[in-house]
């Protein structure tokens, strides 16, 4: 591997690993808390006869691979793959200017786990429905115009279509089709690679055949990168979506696949723009997300006059502009900016130019004031960059979401796990003391286990088929309910202003209402769960007592938590209501009498909020039904190893009972498995964000 390479892909600079690790105390106490919980698991497997510690090298293994992830969206210009660049400590990463032609998704892989000879770099190509999708319609814009009979609208799609593919041919060749659905996979990492599978660069109209920069870049649809990011403590995936505002809205279609991925989201917007109407399809698309899933990161105040003063007015703009068009509700705003943060990262302080510089030695006054008398020159820039704080931040989320869900999920499955050694290790002590002990024969615990899980995998597909009939006939209703209201209104518009004047209608009042049955879809879910999961951790606690003629105090066994329900990003998904433009008016000018606008708007609308329907009642609906379904089945087959492990001690031969728990070690043994599951049940309760951060951690204090 080049020095190029090797400085690309694990970064070498001392200096900016020490002021890197600002604002980390988060993520280091979450890394603090899977250290302590992976010793406990640890000793725990020590204490497992051989054959059982199985389901205990999982879960370490699932700590080991938690790998949260933030999906990156943003303005377009915004900078915000300048901010992941900074944000992973690689100035030049990832080239900033790409072409609003490229729609590639890349995924930042850091600290993860990985063979010596695995690759650290892979690009996935559209398969051939995705790209026949671009070229044959002209994606999403195309479709709609179709559907909407803009000719006008179509014809600049398909030349701008017919352009795109004809320069695609030309640099890869007329067997370029070949290469749909291809994954390149590389074991280096080099600027080069990048240019050549993620930028098309600023004159990609006068790329050559021959040329490397840019040569997949038409046909790339995602780059997985797998970095050493030494200043971060923990594993963490960032992702650097293209943004939502593109020709063929392809890149929309992708933002929303990425934001399905993860449970965390950073909205880039630019001080100079914080956020207005023109943005409506990045605040739609964040409006269906958890408050407290999403952070807005404010970038570029290095552009501004005097941010110390301005910064209030635009956190107010924000808050007010979110209000008003159904926003997340007091999201959390950071202020920065990525020219700052690289500046420092590179050690080219001296390079920022003199007005940033001014807006630099403003803001510094004015959030530290005299406190930075011991900071170096690109300690102070990296804290006012807001980087600091924004780690901090996203620190207190994962670790107050989903680490906080995976460790007390663990907690749960290791205590029923020491719960069934104590009830073994009783086993074993009580026979190896010459005490008899009636134990059910294997096969038929085996056949009791059995129809416990049966009966809990019906029980729980009864109730989720209630869940999902009760949530499918909401959403019918909802979006029936949406086009009679606006049929009415449109009748009524034509009525009052007659065929001239051009009629609209917003259809945020179709995503409230089918957020609405979500939401309501999400309790159901979480009630059908509970009680199904609840029962059968009750009939697997009452078949041990079947199984064995002698109690041991304290035996329970704790039932999962219901699965997590993702957010309905979907619902951001742009229709043609969304859309303000010129064939929208065409349309309305092609349509003479009442009853053709109303049956022309019908079947258009109903034609464009189909594939929203669809999606919440069919791919969504079918993912939570199979996580639902996946928690119980793997907690059904948990339980079944642990009672058969407890029926086998009860079969063995004396001899090798004491070859596997030692006749002087049994009572200590004891004793170390009651401490070890007192210590894991006062730890699985996840505690609640508080959201604080301190004044010093960059410029949005």
């Amino acid at each position: 591997m080049s020095d190029e390479a090797k400085t690309l892909r694990d970064g070498d600079d001392g200096a900016a690993l020490g002021f890197m690790k600002i604002g980390q105390d988060r993520f280091f106490g979450l890394r603090g808390e899977i250290g302590e919980l992976t010793d406990t698991l640890l000793d725990v497997e020590a204490l497992s006869p051989t054959g059982s510690d199985k389901l205990v090298s999982k879960l370490i293994r699932e700590l080991q691979e938690f790998e949260p992830a933030i999906t990156m969206v943003g303005q377009i210009k915004s900078g915000k793959t300048s901010l992941v660049n900074a944000m992973v400590g690689r100035p030049g990463l990832l080239p900033a200017d790409v072409n609003p032609w490229t729609s590639v998704v890349t995924s930042l892989h850091l600290n993860v786990p990985q063979e010596e000879d695995a690759a650290v770099a892979s690009f996935q190509f559209f398969n051939a429905n995705e790209w026949d999708h671009l070229v044959s319609n002209g994606g999403r814009i195309g479709e709609l115009s179709m559907r909407a009979g803009a000719d006008e609208e179509l014809q600049k799609v398909h030349e701008q279509v017919t352009a795109m593919r004809e320069k695609t041919r030309t640099r890869l060749g007329r067997r370029f089709e070949l290469l749909l659905g291809q994954r390149h996979d590389y074991r280096h990492l080099d600027d080069e690679l990048m240019q050549r599978y993620v930028c098309l660069g600023d004159d990609f109209d006068d790329i050559s055949p021959d040329e490397q920069q840019g040569r997949f870049a038409d046909i790339t649809k995602s780059a997985d990168l797998y970095l050493k990011a030494p200043a971060l403590p923990t594993a963490l995936c960032i992702r650097d979506t293209p943004g939502v505002n593109d020709t063929f809205m392809m890149r929309e279609q992708i933002t929303i696949k990425s934001l399905r991925d993860s449970r965390l989201c950073v909205v880039v917007l630019s001080a100079s723009q914080a956020l207005s109407s023109v943005d409506m399809g990045l605040i739609r698309l964040i409006s269906n997300m958890k408050s407290d899933g999403v952070v807005i990161f404010v970038n570029r105040i290095d552009e501004l006059s005097d941010p110390s003063t301005q910064l209030s007015d635009i956190r107010d703009s924000i808050i007010a502009t979110l209000a008003k068009w159904n926003g997340p509700k007091d999201p959390k705003i950071v202020f920065g900016s990525a020219y700052w943060a690289n500046a420092a990262l590179s050690d080219s302080v001296d390079s920022i130019v003199e007005d940033s510089a001014e807006a630099l030695r403003k803001c510094a006054k004015a959030v530290l004031g005299e406190d930075d008398a011991d900071l170096t020159s690109r300690e102070l820039i990296w804290q006012l960059s807001g980087v600091p704080h924004l780690f901090d931040t996203l620190g207190g989320r994962i670790a107050e979401g989903p680490g906080a869900r995976l460790m007390t999920g663990i907690r749960q499955r290791a205590c029923n796990h020491v719960s069934g050694l104590r009830a073994a290790c009783t086993v074993a002590s009580m026979r190896i003391d010459g005490n008899s002990i009636q134990m059910m024969e294997a096969s038929a615990l085996s056949d009791l286990l059995g129809k416990i899980e049966a009966a809990a995998m019906q029980r729980l597909d009864h109730e989720l088929d209630k869940v999902f009939s009760s949530f499918s006939g909401r959403v019918d209703q909802s979006h029936a309910r949406f086009l009679d209201r606006a049929l009415e209104s449109l009748l009524q518009h034509l009525e009052q202003n007659g065929e001239d004047e051009v009629w609209q209608y917003s259809p945020d009042g179709l995503r409230m209402l089918l957020r609405t049955s979500y939401q309501v879809l999400r309790k159901n879910l979480t009630v059908a769960c509970e009680s199904v999961y609840g029962a059968a951790a009750k009939e697997i606690t009452a078949a041990y007592s079947k199984a064995v003629s002698v109690g041991v105090d304290g035996f329970s066994v704790r039932a999962p938590n219901p699965p997590e329900v993702p957010a309905p990003v979907s619902l951001g998904a742009t229709i043609a209501l969304d859309l303000q433009t010129s064939w929208w008016n065409g349309w309305w000018k092609r349509r003479r009498g009442y009853r053709a606008y109303a049956s022309g708007f019908h079947s258009l609308i109903e034609a464009e909020t189909k594939p929203i329907i669809s999606d919440l009642k069919d791919r969504q609906a079918t993912e939570i039904r199979q996580s639902a379904r996946d928690s119980l089945a793997e907690f059904l087959t948990e339980q079944r190893s642990i009672l058969m492990d407890i029926a086998d001690k009860a079969h063995l031969s004396m001899g090798d009972l004491n070859s596997l728990f030692g006749i002087k070690s049994q009572n200590e043994r004891a004793e170390i498995l009651d401490v070890i599951y007192d210590e894991l049940s006062s730890g699985d309760e996840p505690k609640q964000d508080t959201g604080d951060a301190t004044p010093r951690e960059g410029a949005a204090a």
